[in-house]
């Protein structure tokens, strides 16, 4: 009868061989790291580690040792290489800045844009963030803004990007791939969802309700109770309720703003109708400038990636294995590539620490395309 005890013992006597061993091949991997430091050779050679883990494999007796073995040294390798990263940033070898470091973001006498109109979330959110002696103009939509910002008209965008009821705002992320703009800052507001109707009008009067699609997902508990409204899609919530004072019929609504009412003469018919009372909007500033604030906490960027098995995985180890904590992930199709993706991803940390360093640099190395969105 076999004995277990025995069998772990076995174990423990291998284990203690791969430590020794896997530290053995580490150092070995530092020489190789010190010698492409010296010729400038790039760290990832993908074409030799191709045939390299076709070869392990080969080595390997049966189907599930064969899989298991890739899977073993793709993994060492990919240590190593991190490794090799480390080093070249010990060795003070630096890529080129993708961002300059400033003191404090400069606020006084600028130029603001915002979609929609005043009373919208984007134009409290703008009010929270800016002084008041800012200019401040709105725009009809997201790429608008963008564009003005592009063109030197606004020194800055004020843009939502997540809720933390109805989700991400989709359209910011694929903007933010199209145009070379910075995020340089963060406000979250906590919108407030109110019915909004014409004086003389009330709830029994009502058969059509409109507002931007992220306000109308946020209280859709509350309209599934009034199945007999239609619903109708808006470019944002203070337009919505421009929209029923401009049209003068009591038998449209608005969800917006407790201001937008008060801006365009409107009846708060309805309170408290979005069922999340932890509702939050988080906005992004984007400025043309690359730039981040010395004391920037949080850095996103994104990436596209080879259609490969683990890719994903490898890439997000930079981020785990340099000690980062990662806060958030998405993933946006690719226009025109069926069934690609590039993935959004935000994590806590500095574009001067070393760690930092380290991930960003495995991450443009190993993606197809990587851009730093922001470090705010």
């Amino acid at each position: 009868m076999i004995d277990l005890q025995e069998c772990r013992d076995e174990i423990d006597k291998i284990d203690s061989e791969i430590i020794r061993l896997f530290e053995k091949r580490m150092k070995v991997c530092e020489d190789v790291a010190e010698y492409k430091i010296r010729t400038g050779k790039k760290v990832l050679d993908p074409e030799r580690e191709r045939q390299k883990l076709e070869s392990l494999r080969e080595k390997a007796h049966g189907e599930f040792n064969q899989l298991g073995a890739q899977e073993l040294f793709q993994q060492i390798m990919a240590i190593s290489r991190k490794r090799q990263y480390q080093l070249l940033t010990e060795h003070g070898i630096e890529d080129d800045e993708k961002l300059e470091m400033v003191d404090s973001l400069p606020l006084e006498n600028v130029t603001v844009v915002f979609q929609g109109v005043e009373g919208a979330y984007s134009y409290a959110a703008m009010r929270e963030y800016f002084s008041d002696d800012i200019k401040s103009y709105h725009v009809k939509t997201w790429r608008d803004a963008m564009e003005e910002v592009v063109k030197g008209n606004a020194d800055y965008a004020v843009l939502p990007i997540e809720n933390s009821t109805a989700g991400i705002v989709a359209d910011i992320y694929d903007l933010l791939t199209e145009y070379d703009l910075s995020i340089v800052g963060e406000q979250i507001i906590r919108p407030e969802h109110v019915l909004l109707g014409m004086p003389d009008a009330g709830l029994e009067d009502i058969t059509c309700v409109c507002s931007h699609p992220q306000a109308l997902a946020q209280c859709g508990k509350y309209l599934e109770a009034h199945p007999g409204w239609k619903k109708k899609e808006m470019e944002n919530t203070a337009g919505s309720a421009k929209k029923v004072r401009g049209d003068a019929d009591k038998t449209q609504a608005a969800i917006a703003s407790r201001q937008a009412g008060e801006l365009y003469g409107l009846k708060i018919l309805a309170e408290n109708i979005c069922y999340n009372g932890q509702n939050e909007t988080r906005f992004i500033i984007v400025s043309k400038k690359p730039i981040y604030v010395k004391d920037a906490h949080r850095i996103s960027v994104f990436f596209e990636l080879p259609h490969e098995s683990g890719t994903l995985y490898n890439m997000l180890s930079h981020i785990i294995y340099n000690g980062l904590n990662m806060t958030k992930i998405e993933s946006r199709p690719i226009p025109g590539r069926n069934w690609k993706y590039r993935f959004f991803v935000d994590f806590e940390g500095n574009l001067r620490d070393s760690a930092v360093k380290n991930a960003l640099r495995g991450l443009e190395a190993e993606t197809n395309r990587m851009r730093i969105l922001g470090n705010y």
